[in-house]
C-alpha cells in the first residue's frame, strides 16, 4: 500500500472500470468485485490488483493472493484461487494505468508557503521563500535555506541542514542530516513501458529514506522508489552531482564522489567506495566493502571486499595486466610500423 502521507487514494475502482480503463479482458464474471490499490505480487492481499509478466512471479502471488491480476493469457490459468485473471498483452502497462486511477500524489496547493497542517517543532530555522506541505513534520535545530520545498508529508529529524533551492518530496529524513544545495530528493525515478498510444510512465509509488548522519551533496538526485523505498544508509555520504535511481538500497558509510551513477534495484552493502563517475547497471549487488574505481562500468555483481575497475569493471589487478599487455601490444605495433 503506498504511504498515505505522499498518496490519497481514489478507490475504489470495479474491476469492471479497471477492464475499461486499460482494455484487460476478464475471463470470468466480474460481478460487483472491486480493488482500493495497486501492489506487487509479493504483496497482494484483498482488495488489490497486481500484474505477473512470467512464471517466476507465480510463486509471489500465493504468498498473499491478490484481488485481481493482470496477466498475460497464457498463464491466465495458472493464478491462485480467488485471484481474478486480467488478460492483457501488456500487464504492466495495464499496472501503470491502474495505479495512476488508484493512487494521487498529495500536492501542496493554496496560498500559504508554510502549511497550516504542516508541524514545526521549537527552534527550526526557515530561510526565505521556504514552502513546506501540508503533514510535513521538521524536528528542533534544523535549519533549512532559502526557497527550499519541502513536500506534502515529509518527515525531516532534527540538527539537519538543508540548504537553498532543494526539493525534498515523498521523503523520510533521519537526524542531522545534511543535503546540500539545488538537491532533488524523491522525484519519479525512470520507468516507461508500451502504452496503447506510445510510451506511457510507470506510477512511482515509493518512498526515499535518509537515515541518520547522511549527507548528500550538490545538486544530487535521488528517485523515489517505484514499488519499494529508496533507501541512503546510516552516516554515508554522496558528493556532489550523484544521481541515485528508484528501489536502490545503500548500507551504512559508504562513500560515492561525484558523478557516479546507480541504476535502479542495485543493492550496496555497507562500508562500500566509488570513485568518480562510476557507473551501476540495474539489479546488482555490491558486496561490503567493495571498492569501485573512478569511471568504473559495473555489468556483474562485485563481491565483499573486493577492488574493481575499468569497463567493463573487473577485479583490479587483471584490469591492470590487461591495460599493461594492450600498451605494450600498442608499442610494438607502433615501433614495428616506423620501421
Amino acid at each position: 500500500m503506498p504511504d498515505p502521507r505522499f498518496f490519497e487514494s481514489t478507490g475504489p475502482l470495479s474491476l469492471e472500470a479497471i477492464c475499461q480503463l486499460t482494455g484487460a479482458r476478464a475471463t470470468e464474471s466480474l460481478a460487483d468485485l472491486a480493488v482500493d490499490r495497486v501492489a506487487i505480487a509479493s504483496r497482494g492481499g484483498t482488495g488489490a490488483v497486481v500484474f505477473v509478466t512470467g512464471r517466476g512471479f507465480l510463486e509471489d502471488l500465493r504468498r498473499q493472493p491478490p484481488s485481481a491480476c493482470f496477466v498475460p493469457e497464457v498463464l491466465a490459468a495458472d493464478l491462485p484461487a480467488g485471484c481474478v485473471p486480467l488478460v492483457h498483452r501488456n500487464p504492466h502497462g495495464a499496472f501503470a494505468l491502474a495505479a495512476e486511477a488508484l493512487h494521487a500524489p498529495r500536492r501542496h496547493l493554496g496560498v500559504d508557503p508554510i502549511s497550516p497542517e504542516a508541524r514545526l517543532e521549537a527552534g527550526v530555522s526557515l530561510g526565505p521563500g521556504v514552502v513546506v506541505g501540508p503533514g510535513a513534520a521538521i524536528g528542533a535545530g534544523t535549519v533549512i535555506g532559502p526557497n527550499t520545498v519541502i513536500g506534502p508529508g515529509v518527515a525531516i529529524g532534527r540538527n539537519c541542514r538543508i540548504g537553498a533551492n532543494v526539493s525534498i518530496s515523498f521523503t523520510l529524513v533521519g537526524d542531522r542530516v545534511k543535503i546540500l544545495a539545488g538537491a532533488v530528493i524523491g522525484e519519479a525515478g525512470f520507468g516507461a513501458t508500451a502504452g496503447a498510444t506510445g510510451l506511457i510512465d510507470i506510477p512511482q509509488l515509493g518512498r526515499v529514506i535518509l537515515q541518520d548522519g547522511v549527507t548528500i551533496g550538490a545538486g544530487c538526485t535521488i528517485d523515489r522508489g517505484a514499488y519499494e523505498d529508496t533507501v541512503i544508509g546510516e552516516n554515508s555520504k554522496l558528493d556532489n552531482m550523484v544521481h541515485i535511481a528508484h528501489n536502490v538500497r545503500i548500507g551504512r558509510n559508504c562513500v560515492l564522489a561525484a558523478q557516479t551513477g546507480i541504476a535502479g534495484s542495485v543493492t550496496i552493502g555497507d562500508g562500500c567506495q566509488f570513485g568518480g563517475q562510476a557507473g551501476i547497471a540495474d539489479h546488482l549487488t555490491i558486496g561490503d566493502g567493495a571498492r569501485i574505481g573512478a569511471s568504473g562500468g559495473v555489468l556483474k555483481n562485485v563481491p565483499a571486499g573486493e577492488t574493481w575497475a575499468g569497463f567493463p569493471a573487473k577485479p583490479v589487478q587483471r584490469w591492470l595486466r590487461e591495460v599493461a599487455w594492450l600498451s605494450r601490444a600498442a608499442g610494438v605495433r607502433s615501433r614495428g610500423g616506423e620501421s
